[in-house]
């Protein structure tokens, strides 16, 4: 009964237009009060508890990064970098912007922030470098999903804490791999697209001085993500204390070296990150009651007699996975998703012998897509609002990038050393 009254009230909330962390909080109210014996306090107490984490503490300081390099103009040089390196090539525009968010996705960890930060700059531009404007926004959507993917990853560290046993360096390590890969595969997409379409290029040259003088400007930004992972793999900072770092040194730089971060630029980046990591941590906690709810429910231990009931061959569980997870990606936003699904899933998987940082970077992968993908992708909105065209148009221009980044998980899906080679040359076994 308390699991139907749960089921019924999250469909009904998402059905009238609910924000996902109001809806879970809503179903997870009326399912403790049709309980009877459990005092609605103890909601208040599991959300508490499930925002209690030293580690979540590194959410609200990525975003501020975020948002800080933003307002001190470090993106402007981290864009001109990425077209030195690829705007020469046919379909250059598309690839600079690629190249760009995986860049991008070293200092954030966040695809919303990718895609509303460098969609700004790059929709636009392609516009008027003769790209249509649905692909465009297309390619800014899709290749945003990258940011979460390589570390630092947001989805990362809420897997890692809701896995409970796994480390979150070790899963920044697993992904940078499958992010890079991801980002090649759309990069032969946009160029076999860009021929047939007779997309341009930049046809002069940049010369080695001038590329010499652009990587300087941006050795700064592109040294963020170096002392970022440098700091937590050596020892010297937790993934925590990583992100304080990054929120210091992109002040010392936007003050000190732009010159374009002022204290009305920090007072917006301190707002829009304050409101966004809110937002994450609203989700974070009325997720956390609905999967105490499902544990003692005993919902995990159904789940898995399920499954297992069905195949004890990890090959085919993965798939299983996979095809559920990405159906699950098309209506729930990856932050909420991972709290409810990781503590079913991931036990049943480590029973099959799948080892759980591989499992953690096939089910963080598989939600992210899910944030490019109709009908509530989330980035496919913001790029929507800065192309201004219907969410239709662009569901049918991401449809192929999404469809590169599905066969690319696949890949990763089922060769584990793609994911498993960093964490262990970094003895993360």
């Amino acid at each position: 009964m308390v699991l139907i009254v749960l089921l019924v009230a999250l469909i009904i909330c998402i059905f009238f237009g609910m924000p996902i962390g109001f809806s879970l909080g809503v179903s997870a109210l009326c399912s403790l009060a049709s309980w009877g014996s459990i005092p609605l306090k103890l909601m208040v107490q599991r959300m508490f508890t499930g925002i209690d984490s030293f580690p979540l503490m590194a959410i609200p300081f990525f975003m501020l990064a975020g948002e800080l390099m933003f307002s001190g103009g470090m993106l402007t040089r981290l864009f001109k970098f990425a077209d030195a390196l690829v705007g020469h090539i046919r379909g250059g525009l598309g690839h600079v912007n690629i190249v760009a968010s995986m860049l991008f996705a070293g200092i954030t960890g966040s695809a919303l922030a990718d895609t509303a930060a460098l969609g700004s700059m790059e929709i636009p531009m392609m516009v008027e470098g003769g790209y249509d404007v649905d692909y465009s926004a297309a390619i800014t959507a899709a290749s945003s999903i990258v940011g979460p993917i390589i570390p630092p990853s947001i989805p990362m560290v809420i897997y890692a804490v809701a896995a409970g046993n796994v480390s979150i360096a070790a899963l920044f390590l697993a992904g940078a791999i499958p992010g890079i890969l991801i980002g090649v595969a759309m990069m032969i997409y946009n160029y076999i697209v860009s021929l047939k379409r007779n997309y341009p290029r930049r046809e002069t040259r940049i010369t080695l001085m001038e590329f010499i003088r652009i990587f300087r400007r941006a050795i700064l930004v592109l040294m963020m993500p170096i002392i970022i992972l440098g700091g937590i793999l050596s020892g010297i900072f937790t993934p925590t204390e990583a992100s304080a770092v990054a929120v210091a040194y992109a002040v010392i730089v936007g003050f000190f070296v732009t010159h374009e971060l002022d204290f009305k630029g920090l007072a917006r980046a301190l707002l829009n990150s304050g409101i966004g990591s809110g937002v994450v941590l609203v989700v974070l906690g009325m997720s956390s009651v609905v999967s105490w709810i499902l544990a003692t429910q005993q919902v995990p231990q159904i789940a898995a007699n399920f499954f297992l009931s069905l195949t004890d061959n990890p090959l085919i569980y993965l798939l299983c996975v996979n095809v559920f997870l990405l159906f699950l990606g098309c209506f729930m936003d990856p932050t909420p998703a991972i709290i409810l699904v990781t503590p079913i899933l991931t036990p049943i998987a480590i029973a099959l012998g799948i080892h759980p940082l591989h499992f953690g970077l096939v089910v963080a992968i598989n939600l992210i897509i899910g944030l490019a993908t109709p009908p509530v992708g989330l980035c496919l909105f913001i790029a929507c609002g800065i192309a201004k065209i219907s969410l239709e148009r662009i569901s049918r221009a991401v449809l192929p990038f999404v469809l590169v980044q599905v066969a690319t998980l696949l890949l990763v899906t089922y060769v584990p050393s793609i994911s498993m080679l960093l964490p262990k040359l970094f003895g993360y076994d």
